[in-house]
């Protein structure tokens, strides 16, 4: 089996868009396609939009975007193909962003936004919780933000022996 990260291309979007289905209602609520699919076609070169390939087929996305005036990096639209989950692939993409990110002088945080079905997936990765919005996305699945503080010591290799002692 083999993985290989690179960065999204245009010929992605229909794989893209069906991780996303295979993660809907669960994990991303039906209201969110829409969103996905502008951003995919608008900004992903911009947010660092990569996928994972195993064995040539596409089976998980993620991006995460630098903003230097604040000093705070942020992650969107991350998923793994439904049937993959608890796989090492989501952990693939985090520490590939983390590592990105760790590399990029004067970035000092890292912001995200996910469910309460997987902020426990980014918290054994030292994200603090920040704020929940209930509801946040649609009935039943809430918004929690989160915060990882780069200075305190959680380089991507930490991240990933703390993620995996979980």
């Amino acid at each position: 089996m083999t993985d290989v990260i690179r960065p999204y291309t245009p010929s992605d979007l229909a794989a893209c868009l069906s991780i996303f289905d295979g993660n809907t209602p669960e994990f991303f609520s039906p209201c969110e396609r829409e969103e996905f699919e502008v951003f995919l076609t608008t900004h992903a070169v911009a947010w660092n939009f990569q996928v994972i390939e195993r064995d040539g087929k596409l089976v998980a996305c993620g991006g995460h975007a630098l903003d230097l005036r604040t000093g705070c990096a942020n992650f969107c639209w991350g998923m793994v193909e439904q049937g993959l989950h608890g796989t090492g692939l989501g952990t693939m993409l985090t520490v590939a962003r983390l590592t990105a990110i760790r590399d990029t002088a004067g970035v000092v945080s890292v912001c995200l936004d996910t469910s309460q079905h997987t902020q426990g997936f980014y918290a054994h990765f030292g994200f603090r919780h920040a704020r929940t919005v209930v509801d946040g996305y649609g009935p039943g699945l809430d918004r929690w933000e989160m915060v990882l503080d780069l200075h305190a010591n959680v380089t991507p290799a930490t991240a990933l022996q703390r993620h995996l002692r979980r």
